[in-house]
């Protein structure tokens, strides 16, 4: 561990003298997990701050301090020595602690049990930040406008005409295109306070229990189908995204959307997603698969994106990878769609 690291978590106070232990789950912040007397205590983080502002705390704080009021587990930040939500270094690093939650992280679902408890967690999460009137201080600007994507895709394609991946990358682009003009979903449903990331890995278990929600960073006003549809994305999906051989679970869907469902039925019917919201996540589904891919074929163009192994030969070839499997899910979500669609129907009635 470096001397910086040790010195920084002496910002916080702490009951007996802590140690450090590097987290690589994470992408995008680089993350330690505190250990006192071997027991992991928190998590302290040095926030990537080319993607996220200091004040995303500030949002953190608001929105954790209702999801504990409403009885709910969550991660809550601890405050410095100062009272300070994070601490800014002497070169300009912004550093955060927070509480350590959870067990078990699970990078692939395998078991309906664990999907079944991961949907309640996320209704009741979507309960708990119900009604929070919240103007947030970290805003990714459309973040999901579907179509601006596929108009940068299309741009990066007569930009990078001369680019070594260019005779793979164009076909693959069309038949995107293609399959969005063709898209059938909704663009007009209610705002809410959604989490924006429901990665599997963001479900942090205790042993057979969904328990709490992480890496809050992404949270912020959006619409059910694309919390909904990424989060189903991820979860019914049992190979990675460098796999061309990406399907769709239609029985994790069954059981991650019947946990959701499940939870509804103790919840206020006030707190519940519409009829609108319900039937809209398997459209919301194929959408998000189809904006990550137009996301990773341009990405395979510019080479831009952050994370990429160097075991696939480059940022594009990794890429370009991760575009035709984004790709080839979204293919199978279509060729299922009404039988995902009938499943929400025959769920709809536990909703209330």
């Amino acid at each position: 561990m470096q001397r910086q690291e040790i010195s920084i978590v002496f910002h916080w106070l702490w009951s007996s003298y802590p140690s450090l232990r590097a987290n690589h789950d994470g992408l995008i912040n680089q993350t330690f997990i505190v250990h006192e007397s071997d027991t992991p205590v928190a998590v302290l983080q040095r926030l990537n701050t080319a993607i996220f502002i200091p004040q995303v705390n500030e949002d953190i704080e608001a929105i954790t301090t209702a999801i504990h009021r409403a009885g709910l587990p969550t991660p809550r930040l601890l405050r410095t020595l100062q009272g300070a939500l994070w601490h800014q270094d002497e070169q300009g690093s912004v550093w955060r602690c927070m509480t350590y939650e959870g067990n078990r992280t699970v990078h692939r679902l395998s078991r309906p049990l664990d999907a079944w408890q991961a949907g309640g967690l996320v209704a009741r999460f979507h309960a708990a930040v119900h009604g929070v009137a919240w103007e947030f201080r970290s805003v990714r600007p459309a973040v999901h406008d579907t179509q601006a994507h596929m108009n940068r895709l299309e741009q990066a394609i007569a930009r990078h005409r001369t680019h070594r991946l260019f005779d793979d990358v164009a076909p693959l682009a069309e038949e995107i295109r293609k399959q969005w003009e063709t898209w059938h979903g909704t663009d007009d449903l209610p705002r809410r306070i959604i989490h924006g990331d429901l990665k599997v890995s963001n479900v942090r278990f205790v042993d057979d229990s969904a328990h709490c929600l992480i890496d809050l960073d992404t949270m912020g006003w959006g619409t059910f189908d694309m919390e909904m549809g990424d989060a189903m994305r991820s979860w019914c999906n049992p190979t990675s995204e460098d796999s061309m051989e990406s399907r769709f679970d239609i029985a994790m869907f069954e059981s991650a959307m019947s946990g959701y469902a499940d939870a509804c039925r103790k919840l206020h019917t006030d707190q519940t997603p519409t009829r609108a919201e319900w039937e809209s996540v398997v459209a919301g589904v194929e959408r998000v698969t189809l904006e990550l891919a137009s996301r990773f074929a341009r990405d395979a163009l510019e080479e831009a994106y952050f994370g990429f192994n160097p075991r696939y030969g480059g940022r594009g070839e990794h890429n370009l990878l991760r575009a035709r499997g984004q790709f080839h899910l979204a293919q199978r979500v279509r060729e299922q769609a009404a039988e995902a669609e009938r499943i929400l129907h025959n769920l709809q009635t536990r909703l209330t």
